[in-house]
């Protein structure tokens, strides 16, 4: 396979969904605002702009016809918002009221999911927004509130008009995505090989990168099988994007079945140069998959031959062949096991690369009758359920808490601004807190560190480009890409937009003649007193920190492996034929639970010490969890898998019973999965077989020890 131009990295920037978004917002709010200043009307522009800011919130990556939604949803919300703070801003005590109700019940609709919840900060952004620019008199406001819907349903059209144009970019940027996730995984299963790492942080790294799998995963499902065109495989496109997918999460599989004592392993091999031999090829094919990812992001059809590992494959089997004839040597059965999985890893490389082959893809591949309604299990449905805002107004709701907290944070932050900073800009304290408070504490300590340094840095940057540039053409340049660097990393990382949103500011307030070192020196006040009021509310405010929940998703976890562990052993009891659907949705649960889990991990880590709760434990926990989850998927990949017979039975119910002791310790009187599996044969063990086993029950029984020490 040719590599790319220019590293994979930027290929995964420039042709992803981060960068297209970016480019997307950034021409839907400047197009406006400069054709208004051409032709006398910036004051129509900037407010049709204000209006594609608003409406740009919930338009992120997801199905064609939630986004559509989602914005159609928040244009009538900015309407009614911008028409409701136009009349009552005049009176302040309502406005005050107002801005009270608005965040809580907007705030609300966190309930009903985080594209629901973006909708609520469309329309906080429009209050907000609207005090930025108020209309003059009464008369005006009905007009500022159709412009204000003008710019958002502008919005909206420029992002039909490009889903049109391009139906399955969507598709692709997630998948690509995917693919890249994956690759991150592979090359950190290969630092176990390596002789000179920490396992303890290799560990760390695996687990951190399984959560990146998991979540990129859950967003191709979303994107790829709620798309008729797909789901159906109607077209060449489609059937290619679906069997890559496939492909994809089978080849995850495999690598997580790869799990063994690499301890032991570096003890024994590491003088041999065998081990950094495997960590070098799974590095390579991670290189491998990760620049299809990025042809397939970048829509690029591949040329060429598939990549061959032939070689490097047939040179360690050489290498292990020779170690395994060493008369007293270490047993090299665990690197053989790995040498089968690279093989496989090379098969299923070579498989996805042929679909992307303009020469040799599966175009003429007919669409597998019934396979819709089966993907379709795997999508995570949405709870619109009208009833589900009204029950949510009790403490126990988590996003009851935090609008309460958005509630307080906003009232103080309009009083600090009304009463005690009443700048030209004071909106900005308003905006700050509201945007800076999350529903975790930790996302929010955060995002406050972030914001005060990206301010600080975007106020210099933008300070150095007004004192080095002089032409105002080139410094409209230099905005217009500063808005588009900014938009692209609103999502990945926000430091960086804050860096260049604050620049591309300054320099627009430059452009307009405006005192640019005034503004730049109350944006900077302003920020501290939002952020100052955003850390304030999460930290005293109905706090409820991440290890008050992680006993509930501990228990999820156990309750995901022991569906799995039963899948599995009945798919050992009949191996006939394909995973069923049963076994592989089984499969998405346990991943899905060990990543919510770690990722939950991590966010506590963040919190104060003091609200840890047996972090060290927890951790084992975590990763016995992970490693069960290897030796699950071990079992299921065992071609071909040795009988079923009576002592695989018992220690497979063993395994089940040493969770569900987990589970009473974690859940005491919640419900528990069965505890079974099939009926078995007489049929003699095999030795490999026996000590997988034994593994297996070891670190069941390892999770049920560490399970008691977090419910302490």
């Amino acid at each position: 396979m040719p590599r790319p131009r220019f590293p994979t990295r930027l290929y995964y920037f420039f042709f992803g969904a981060d960068f297209s978004s970016g480019l997307r917002t950034a021409v839907a709010i400047l197009l406006p605002a400069a054709l208004g200043a051409q032709f006398g009307q910036f004051d129509l522009g900037l407010t049709m702009a204000t209006g594609a800011v608003c409406v740009s919130v919930p338009d992120a990556p997801g199905p064609p016809t939630h986004r559509r939604n989602g914005q159609l949803t928040a244009l009538a919300l900015v309407f009614a918002v911008a028409l409701l703070t136009g009349y009552v801003a005049p009176v302040r005590w309502l406005l005050g009221l107002e801005v009270a109700l608005l965040s809580f019940g907007l705030s609300m609709l966190l309930v009903w999911g985080a594209r629901a919840g973006a909708v609520g900060t469309a329309g906080l952004l429009a209050l907000v927004l609207t005090l930025a620019h108020p209309a003059a008199q009464p008369a005006l406001v009905l007009p500022h509130a159709l412009a204000l819907g003008a710019g958002a349903a502008w919005y909206g059209l420029l992002a039909l008009v490009l889903n049109w144009v391009g139906p399955y970019r969507a598709a692709q940027q997630a998948l690509g995505e995917s693919i890249h996730a994956l690759a991150g995984y592979l090359s950190a299963k290969a630092d176990f090989y390596r002789t000179r790492t920490d396992l303890a942080d290799d560990y760390r790294r695996l687990v951190a990168r399984q959560v990146a799998v998991s979540d990129t995963q859950e967003a191709v499902r979303a994107v790829l099988f709620r798309s008729r065109q797909v789901v159906n495989e109607s077209t060449s496109t489609g059937r290619r994007l679906v069997l890559t997918f496939v492909d994809m999460v089978d080849l995850y599989e495999r690598a997580t079945a790869t799990f063994l004592d690499y301890g032991a392993l570096r003890r024994d091999f590491a003088a041999s140069g065998a081990l950094d031999e495997v960590a070098r090829l799974l590095r390579d094919q991670a290189a491998a998959l990760d620049r299809l990812g990025a042809a397939i992001q970048a829509n690029r059809p591949l040329s060429g031959p598939p990549p061959d590992f032939a070689p490097a494959l047939e040179a360690l089997k050489t290498h292990l062949d020779a170690l395994g004839a060493q008369e007293g040597g270490p047993s090299v059965w665990p690197l053989k096991k790995t040498l089968v999985t690279l093989r496989d890893f090379s098969r299923r490389l070579a498989d996805m690369s042929r679909y992307f082959d303009a020469a040799a893809g599966p175009g003429a591949a007919p669409a597998v009758p019934g396979r819709a309604a089966q993907h379709l299990q795997f999508i995570a449905r949405d709870a619109w359920r009208a009833g589900a805002y009204w029950q949510s107004f009790t403490l126990k709701s988590a996003v009851f808490r935090h609008s309460l907290r958005v509630l307080v944070a906003s009232v103080v932050a309009f009083g600090v601004a009304e009463l005690l900073w009443h700048g030209s800009h004071s909106y900005w304290i308003l905006l700050t807190a509201t945007v800076l408070l999350k529903p975790g504490f930790s996302l929010t300590r955060q995002r406050n560190g972030q914001r005060i340094l990206g301010t600080l840095g975007g106020g210099l940057l933008g300070l150095a480009v007004l004192a080095a540039v002089s032409s105002n053409d080139v410094r409209f340049a230099v905005l217009v890409v500063f808005a588009i660097t900014a938009y692209s990393f609103q999502r990945l990382s926000y430091v960086v937009f804050v860096v260049f949103l604050t620049a591309y500011l300054i320099i627009m307030y430059g452009l307009l003649k405006f005192e640019y070192l005034g503004v730049l020196q109350e944006r900077i006040i302003d920020t501290l007193f939002g952020c100052a009021i955003a850390f304030g509310c999460g930290y005293f405010l109905f706090p409820r920190w991440e290890a008050a929940g992680l006993p509930e998703l501990m228990a999820a976890v156990l309750r995901a492996n022991q569906a799995y562990l039963y899948q599995v052993a009945a798919r050992l009891a009949a191996p006939a034929g394909p995973a069923p659907t049963a076994y592989r949705l089984a499969r998405k649960t346990a991943y899905v639970a060990t990543a919510n889990l770690a990722a939950a991990f991590q966010r506590m880590l963040s919190e104060p010490k003091r609200t840890h709760r047996h972090p060290t434990a927890v951790y084992e926990f975590v990763v016995l969890n992970y490693t069960l989850a290897s030796g699950i998927a071990a079992l299921a990949a065992a071609d071909p898998g040795p009988a079923f017979t009576v002592a695989t039975r018992r220690a497979l119910m063993g395994a089940q019973g040493a969770l569900a002791t987990a589970l009473r310790c974690l859940a005491p009187g919640a419900p528990e999965a069965a505890a079974d599996t099939p009926p078995a044969t007489a049929a003699p063990d095999d030795p490999a077989w026996r000590e997988q086993l034994a593994f297996l029950q070891k670190v069941s029984g390892d999770i049920s020890k560490a399970a008691e020490a977090v419910a302490q």
